[in-house]
Order: structure tokens, then sequence, then C-alpha cells
């Protein structure tokens, strides 16, 4: 699989959730209409398509499933399905109800290309309420063999001990489990999952109640999060008799405790649900999360010993893109209600961190630089609601404005302005002259008026203004807060050591810079935040992300130097240090997420995050910034190594070494950008 287009290259598998139209007891029109779907899933290439509990025969048959006549025209029903479906690719799993040894078991077929790979029958057929499956079937234990004939093929694997593993897609291997068997304490495919299976397949019947389908959610969703796994679950729909019962056709695909896709319920029509699963996601969360493997290691006695069906599949070749959508920040929730409730968890942390910190310390001051941009002023955010909190004056927090030789009149402005809107303790030094004596002394020409901007130009100020701010902590008896955010950490974008790398405390280390504006854009929205507070922050918002260490022409109004000219668009690559950190997923693979996520900026492709101009990048601007990501980031790592503490914020991680990030500080990029060298320069389509 070479092309770079195709999902199945980085990872992906596409599953489908089929819910035909029924008649009860009528295998023919039942089976008919299965074939119709399977196809019509099939030709979207999808690769796995579940169908629901009994679907052959439907399954509200109660005593008629004793009747010889259904049993058997449900074996030539199936022999049927198998003879039509053997030109399609895809593996279909189908219910119905399978009689061996004189016993009947409701069961799940799992066929592919012809052949049935292996019959699984129910574990807990339910006997309570309007449920009353033990008159007709019998669990999955009481079988006394592991293997049937069917459909006049012999040795077909038969028990609740199957896993089906496809060999030419790594990490696909899938179990089967029937309705009630998810409802107990222990469930089949949790011990499947343990043994290896990341994708489950759940066939229900499930008759609709008031409450029931949130019920189903909260199931699916704790399993597949649990199990670390995708979880695919059918429910009967319209067809099935209504006697004392009704039914909704309800679809769902989870994959680790996140929605995927769902159908519409209560359709008169058929329908199908589509799922691009991402089974490198699930393998990389399993292979983080020790407790998984020793969970199975403690269990290893208790589970039964699972039997392996291997098959291949034919996989489409050349492009075809995900249907998924990823959102283009990862870190900020595309939707309103969850981006306030996650502001407010963030926003809190930072504070209370920092409270632990001011006493555990005993400093008296907060002392903090403000530059005028994001990350100081959202830490200088903090630091008043943390001095609010605890009953002090908020002339406590001791706010420096320190020019230097790039600073814009804008900036220095809003940060004034900002210090006099929070009624903090402010203070203005000009660093211009330490600076000149530091570059005179180490024979720098800038000193001499050259326009020598270098790094080391560069740097002398941001080490002058962190150099000042730590001698004021002593002075004061204060703390230094530092600043710096989560991406220019992983981006190295920091001056080591003496610069604005080093504090006491940085309660920006785990969030990045996209993430930094919503906070800001938030905070302006809260009702104890001034009207005067508000005007300066979204002043701010909208001023050019600069580090102002090289002056400009003009009247430098505005600031000169444009962060992202250097390291890229920050929206772009924080989304890089999501899938690096939170996942591990090779650049590669990354590059397609970010294409399929950022390739479009048309209004149906875009989140509701209104505040965003909407940009796009093509694979060729994905590609370059990607590269200058991995070159830095590895870097860069010997900054992380010794960096101050500071409070991990989100699930998306933290690069601390004391937390989710250990890594050598001279480690090489070579895999990594190898794998980059093999993205294609072109176009989807040129």
């Amino acid at each position: 699989m070479n092309n770079f287009f195709n999902l199945y290259r980085h990872g992906f598998i596409r599953a489908a959730v089929a819910i035909p139209e029924v008649r009860v007891a009528d295998p023919a029109y039942n089976t008919s209409h299965t074939l119709e779907l399977a196809r019509k899933a099939a030709s979207k290439k999808a690769i796995l398509i579940l169908f629901p509990e009994l679907g052959i025969s439907a399954y509200s048959n109660e005593d008629l499933f004793h009747q010889q006549a259904l049993l058997e025209k449900v074996e030539n029903e199936i022999r049927l399905l198998l003879r039509e479906s053997a030109a399609l690719d895809s593996i279909i799993i189908i219910g119905a109800p399978v009689m061996s040894e004189s016993l009947l078991y409701n069961c799940a077929l799992v066929l592919h290309r012809g052949h049935i790979l292996g019959v699984v029958p129910k574990s807990y057929p339910p006997n309570y309420r309007e449920f009353y499956e033990a008159r007709q079937f019998r669990p999955a234990t009481v079988a006394s063999h592991s293997t049937i004939t069917y459909c006049g093929q012999e040795s077909v694997p038969f028990g609740a001990d199957l896993l089906f593993r496809i060999k030419n897609i790594p990490s696909f291997t899938f179990a089967v489990e029937i309705c009630e068997d998810l409802w107990v304490p222990v469930p089949p495919s949790s011990l499947a999952s343990l043994s290896g299976a990341t994708v489950i397949a759940n066939l229900s019947a499930s008759n609709i109640t008031i409450g029931k389908a949130q019920h189903r959610h909260t199931l699916a969703a704790a399993q597949s999060a649990r199990c670390l796994s995708a979880y695919l679950y059918s429910a009967a729909g319209h067809g099935e008799s209504t006697t004392d019962l009704a039914w909704d056709g309800h679809a769902l695909i989870y994959e680790n405790g996140q929605l995927l896709a769902e159908s519409t319920r209560f359709g008169l029509e058929p329908s199908i649900t589509f799922a691009d699963i991402d089974l490198d996601h699930l393998t990389q969360e399993r292979l983080r999360q020790n407790t998984f493997a020793e969970n199975a290691r403690s269990l290893k006695n208790l589970a039964p010993k699972f039997r392996t069906v291997e098959c291949e599949i034919k996989l489409t070749e050349g492009t075809l893109p995900l249907q998924r959508e990823y959102p283009r920040f990862p870190y900020v929730p595309a939707n309103a209600e969850s981006r306030d409730k996650l502001c407010y968890e963030a926003y809190n942390i930072q504070v209370h961190s920092l409270i632990k910190r001011l006493l555990s310390s005993g400093m008296e001051n907060i002392i903090i630089g403000v530059s005028g941009g994001l990350d100081s002023t959202q830490a200088l955010m903090v630091a008043i609601k943390a001095v609010d909190l605890l009953g002090w004056s908020r002339e406590r927090v001791r706010a420096y404005t320190m020019p230097g030789f790039a600073t814009s009149a804008r900036t220095k402005e809003n940060a004034w302005r900002l210090i006099h809107a929070l009624k903090v303790t402010g203070e203005e030094l000009d660093i211009q002259d330490s600076c000149r004596l530091m570059l005179k002394n180490i024979g720098h020409s800038a000193a001499v008026g050259e326009n020598h901007f270098d790094t080391t130009y560069e740097n002398v100020q941001a080490g002058e203004r962190t150099s000042h701010l730590f001698r004021l902590a002593n002075l004061h008896r204060g703390l230094v807060l530092g600043t710096g955010d989560l991406s220019e950490l992983a981006l190295g974008w920091c001056t080591y050591g003496v610069g604005d790398h080093m504090s006491h405390y940085n309660v920006n280390a785990g969030i990045p810079k996209t993430l930094i504006q919503y906070l800001l854009r938030w905070l302006t929205s809260q009702k104890d935040t001034e009207e005067s507070t508000r005007s300066v922050i979204h002043d701010i918002l909208d001023t050019e992300i600069s580090p102002e260490l090289v002056p400009g022409e003009g009247n430098n109004t505005q600031p000169a130097q444009r962060t992202e000219d250097f390291i890229g668009p920050y929206e772009l690559q924080d989304f890089n240090i999501y899938y690096t950190t939170r996942f591990g997923y090779r650049p590669s693979k990354i590059a397609f997420l970010a294409y399929s996520a950022w390739h479009d900026k048309s209004e149906g492709a875009w989140p509701d995050i209104p505040e965003k101009k909407r940009n796009e990048y093509s694979l060729a601007q994905i590609k370059h910034w990607l590269e200058i990501f991995t070159r830095r980031f590895f870097s860069s790592q010997f900054k992380r190594s010794v960096m101050p503490d500071g409070p991990k914020v989100g699930s998306g991680g933290s690069l601390s070494p004391r937390g989710d990030w250990r890594a050598p500080s001279d480690s090489e990029a070579s895999p990594w950008l190898e794998d980059i060298s093999q993205i294609p320069d072109s176009e989807l389509g040129n």
C-alpha cells in the first residue's frame, strides 16, 4: 500500500454498521436485503460490515425458532448469501439461529469471500423482564464442540473464544459479542481485548424504551475506553415484531471512548453507518498504558484461551481519502460549550497550581515580566486570580515591562494598559543600556552601532530580562512566574538558562499557543472581567506574535518580527505537536491527517471556532513545516530536560521530564526525517 492518499496506508480501516429492514420469519427477504446493504457498504470500501442480531431470521420470532422449516430456510439462505457475496472483499458479520447437536444457539457468523470464518454463539442469553431467550437458545458455555458443519462447510470454528486476525493489516484483530454480552459486569469483549482484539463487533437486537439509547451510548463508550478498542454496535430496526416491543434501528461506532459515527433512529429505510477507525491510535494507547498489559497478565489464568482465525483481505489500491474529520485544533474543542468547559478547567488548574506553589515556597510576591503579548498576559491573569483567592492585595503581583531595542509602541502601551487595568504593582525597566554594556563587554559589533542582529544580539536581551526578574525576586522576596507556553517548549523557541526558558514556576508550560488565545477570549467573556481589562486583552489578541528582539524600519508601532515566519504557523505546529507527543504517530501519518484537516477551508469542513481566520495549507506547506518542527523538536530536547516546574493541563500531554515526556537530550531525528522524505510534494490529483 504505497499511495500516500489512501487511508489504509496510514493505519486506518473503514467499518460499517448496516441496519436492514426485516420481515419476521422471512429469511429470503432478510437475506436479499442483507446482501444489498453488504454490496453498498463494500462499494464504499468498508472492509468490516456488521448486521444486527438474528437478522437473517429476524429477532422477534419467539417460539417460531423451534420450527424446523424456519431453521432449514435460514441455513439455505445463508448458503445463497455466501455464494452471492463471494466476490466482495469485505468481511460480513450476520446474525442467525444455528442448531448444532440438537441445541439451538443465537449466533454471529463471520463471512468472507464465500467462506464461514467462524461462528460465535451468544454467551449470555437474557431471561428477565421482556426477554425470554433462554426459552429458545442455549449459552455458548454449554457447547461441547469447538467446530461445526454448517452450510456444507466442515470444521467451521465455533465458540465464544474466537479472535479474527487480518494478516495483511497490522493490528487488525476483531472479536464478536452479541447484545446482552455487553450488559454483564465482565463482557466477553473485555477478555478478547486483553487477548489482542482491537475491534469489537456487537450484533444486537435491543428493543427501544425511553432512555435506553443513552444507556447504549454509555456502555459502548465505556467499553471502548476501558478496552482501548473500537466498538461497533448494531440494534434491530424497522420490521421486527411490535407485538409487545418497539425497535429504533440504532448503529454506533466508538473508538477509545470517542463517538465516531451514529445512525439516525426510528428510520423506515435501511441505513449504513460508516467510520474510519484508527488502529494506530488504539495500539499506541495500549503501548503507553502499561496497566492494560498488567491486567491481561493478572487474568491470564482466568480468561479463556482464545483461538485465532486468520485471513487476508484484498485492499483498495489508489486514492482513498478519509471520511473521518480530524479537528484542526486538537487542543481546542470546536463546540463552544465544550470549549468554555475546557477553558474553565485549564484556567483553574493554572490558578490552583500556582496557589500551592506560593504557599509551599513562602514567597510574598509574584514577579512577572509583562511584554504586551499573549503568554505574559495569560500568566498575569492567572496570577491575579491566585492572589484574589488567597485574599492577598493585588499589589503583591509585581509586573515589569522591560523595553528593549525592538519593543514596539503598541506592545509597550498594551503592557501598561493591562497593568493599570488589573491594579497590580507596575514598573518599567529599560534594558537597553545594560544590553549595550553586555554587548560591549563581550566584543559584539552591535555595541558600536553596527546592524549585526544575530542570535547573540537577541539572546542578550532575553537574558537581561530574566536576570532582572530573578534579582527583583531576591529584592522583594518573590517568585518569578514563567510565561513560556507548550508550543514554544516543543519548538525550542526560548532562550536557554538565563532567558525566557527559566523561572521559579511556569503556569503556561502545559498550554499550547492556540489554547492560550482561546483562554484569553474566554476570560474576556467572564462577568468579573472589567471592561478596561477586556479591551486591552482584545487588542493583545489582535497583535502580531513576535519576540521583538530585532528592530524594524519605520515608526516602530508594530512588532517588526513575525514568530511564525521562523517556526511556522502555530495552528499547524500545534497539530504536529499533539500527534507527535500524545500518540507517537510517524510524520507521514501526521501529514496525512493534517492534509485531511487543513487542505480545505470550506464552511462544511470548518469547526465552530469563529474567532480564527480560515487558513488552508497545501501538502507541500504541511511537509515543509513538519520538517521544521521535527528538526527543532529533537534538537531542543536539552531545554525541556531542565525546564522549571509547571502543571500538566490537558490530555494532550506535558513536555516536563518529570511528567509525560522523558527523552534523551542528544538523540537523533534521522528516522523521523527519513519518513518525512517519503511524503509527496504534490497535491491529491496533481
